[in-house]
């Protein structure tokens, strides 16, 4: 299933209108991984379990079973982390944070730093940013520093069939954000407010951004960074 017929349902799902289509067939997903998660047993290993229970958490949000949603998914991150997964830990995060229950905040998070910190699909990191963006009031600038932060990430690691689709969308995004916050909209004025806002650099783009996602999650980390940037590689 496509991450945007997904995104569709379950933005369907979140405003309470009729689903349709996509209902039934979450439906039949819930179903057909459910009985798989049955057949397959305690035998299976680790994560592939976690990957049948991401698909049921992914299903059951899009029917609008949001607190059960959370309940499949939260027990999964930690997993998908050990066995570094981490695009499913990004997308176990984006669930987390789309079934709105009180930590869902701390979710969206860690799955920014996960987003930003693993080269993950970079439509899923636009996804996860685009949620920060979401958060943020108009008048601060926070919404410029994720909306910044995505089009780099697409920039460097978007492939040749998703760049062309994925910039246009993170220009919009920027756009949408410059306007919103100094009533600015042609290219020109968007391109000096990036740099009045030092966010053309780099370092400072992603120091800003660090702080965004520590004044989000606080002392609440569910994750270990330093034993993970540890296990980074150098450059």
């Amino acid at each position: 299933m496509s991450r945007k017929i997904l995104s569709q349902a379950l933005a369907e799902s979140i405003s309470g209108q009729d689903l349709g289509d996509a209902r039934a067939y979450f439906e039949k997903e819930l179903q057909e991984h459910e009985q798989h998660l049955a057949a397959i047993g305690e035998n299976a290993g680790a994560n592939a379990i976690a990957e049948v229970k991401l698909a049921i958490a992914r299903a059951q949000l899009g029917l609008g079973k949001k607190s059960q949603a959370w309940d499949t998914a939260r027990p999964l991150l930690s997993t998908f982390i050990q066995h570094e997964q981490f695009e499913n830990a990004v997308e176990i995060c984006e669930i987390l944070y789309l079934a709105e229950q009180k930590d869902s905040i701390i979710a969206l998070g860690h799955g920014c730093w996960l987003a930003v910190t693993y080269p993950v699909d970079p439509a899923l990191s636009v996804d996860i940013l685009s949620y920060i963006v979401e958060e943020t009031p108009d008048d601060s600038d926070g919404a410029a520093v994720a909306s910044v932060a995505a089009l780099y990430l697409v920039e460097v690691r978007a492939d040749d069939k998703q760049k062309e689709s994925l910039s246009f969308l993170v220009k919009q995004l920027v756009a949408l954000v410059a306007k919103r916050h100094r009533g600015i909209e042609d290219e020109e004025s968007i391109q000096i407010w990036i740099e009045m806002l030092e966010l053309n650099n780099l370092d400072e783009l992603f120091t800003r951004l660090g702080k965004i996602i520590d004044a989000i999650v606080g002392n609440n980390w569910w994750i270990d960074r330093d034993e993970l940037r540890a296990k980074l590689p150098v450059n």
